[in-house]
């Protein structure tokens, strides 16, 4: 009864990977945003192609207008940034499109982004793509130690909120 007067969150939720292609430990991460955590605990992956999907059920709670990165919330409240390459907001949003907004609710493999693999190869730091849990600080966050990523349905991360 309580649990649906208050608001029953899930207790852990799997984050599944949003992008085709090979996985990346963290700490590898040409950029000491990421590789040091400062945004908080997750992993990479090298994208195999353009298309990102949503890692998770939950809400779109920002998109940025360079469509480079996106924001979600799941059920469980873990918040998750997928920030597609590296130094690609300076690419001002060319070559990326958007198939969602702030607000919308979304499934696991659900399409999020599409980009031009190539042009941001052609144009950015790297394609290496950070998935960071950016609440980690509350959470309990443990990765799993796949080499290849299948969007859609490999786990790449447990989150826990207790």
């Amino acid at each position: 009864m309580f649990k649906k007067l208050f608001g029953y969150k899930e207790k852990s939720v799997e984050v599944i990977a949003p992008v085709n292609g090979d996985v990346v430990d963290l700490s590898e991460v040409p950029d000491p945003v990421f590789s040091k955590k400062i945004m908080g605990e997750g992993t990479a992956v090298k994208p195999h192609d353009g298309k990102v999907v949503s890692p998770v059920d939950g809400e779109v709670v920002q998109l940025f207008p360079t469509k480079h990165a996106i924001g979600l919330k799941s059920k469980s409240g873990a918040e998750i940034l997928i920030h597609i390459g590296l130094e690609t907001v300076s690419m001002e949003g060319e070559g990326f499109e958007a198939h969602v907004q702030q607000g919308d609710q979304v499934k696991v493999g659900d399409p999020l982004v599409t980009f031009d693999l190539k042009l941001v190869e052609e144009k950015a730091k790297s394609t290496i793509t950070p998935i960071i849990i950016t609440n980690s600080n509350e959470l309990s966050v443990e990765g799993s130690y796949t080499q290849q990523a299948v969007s859609g349905s490999t786990i790449l991360l447990t989150v826990h909120n207790e």
